[in-house]
């Protein structure tokens, strides 16, 4: 029972062999699954066209992979490492594959670029990039502006004055970048392949709250009001650091 078990769970989790994916000049394609282990027979991403790799995806086999020019293989970002196995790649001029972080927002932090393993038994290609640069850091708070002062009355009071303005929140650092494992033929040319490793830019600075009107002048019958001062500009956030540049390591066989 516990075999048969364990071979039904195995079947959900990898994709049927002998299936094709082709994606069709300048369309995008989201991979149809949700198995983390995918075997394809032969993938084709035409010219300009993107097959995007969602993040349950950790183990890609390829059989023969086609991407034409300025094709591009979008990997969803994922704290699980990606291993793409091809056994004959033939690459057009411009290609990506792109396993970027994913840049900060107010609600989620900036991620690292994914970890991906990439093995091509035989490859022939004319330009490809591999891009696994961190996300970009959260942005800072933006400082609230002062409220503005009241004006002052003809029989009572004076005017106030405005109110100081908020200091503007840093922001957050840069996600690292990711690490590269690239396993290719000895007689593939250098020159040829592009890694991109940058850690991801420094989130943005919170702009300074605005200070606050003051109370106006005003006039009256016997004697006229003075107007109150306006308040203080808070000062800007500083823009975050760059995160940590990745990995890479290149193996030749």
């Amino acid at each position: 029972m516990r075999s048969l078990a364990l071979a039904l769970s195995l079947c959900a989790a990898t994709a049927m062999a002998d299936s094709q994916i082709r994606v069709a000049s300048h369309t995008l394609m989201r991979l149809p699954t949700s198995a983390s282990v995918l075997q394809l027979d032969r993938v084709e991403v035409k010219d300009q066209a993107t097959l995007m790799i969602p993040a349950t995806v950790k183990e890609l086999r390829i059989g023969q992979l086609l991407m034409g020019r300025d094709a591009h293989i979008g990997v969803a970002p994922s704290d699980q490492p990606l291993r793409l196995e091809v056994f004959d790649a033939d690459v057009g001029d411009g290609a990506w594959i792109s396993a970027k972080g994913a840049p900060g927002t107010y609600r989620h932090p900036a991620t690292a670029g994914r970890e991906i393993r990439v093995k091509m038994h035989k490859l022939t290609l004319e330009s490809l990039t591999l891009d696994v640069r961190g996300g970009r850091g959260t942005p800072g708070y933006a400082g609230l502006d002062g409220a503005h002062g009241k004006p002052g009355g003809c029989t009572w009071g004076s005017a106030s004055a405005g109110y100081d303005g908020q200091d503007g929140s840093d922001g957050h650092p840069g996600a690292p970048g990711g690490k590269v494992t690239l396993e290719v033929p000895s007689e593939v040319p250098q020159e040829k392949l592009n890694v991109l490793l940058a850690g991801g830019a420094g989130g943005k600075a919170g702009a300074a709250g605005r200070g606050g009107r003051g109370g106006a002048t005003k006039d009256c019958w016997l004697y006229d009001v003075k107007g109150a001062p306006d308040g203080r500009s808070g000062e800007p956030g500083r823009e975050g650091s760059p995160g940590p540049e990745g990995d890479l390591q290149v193996l030749r066989f």
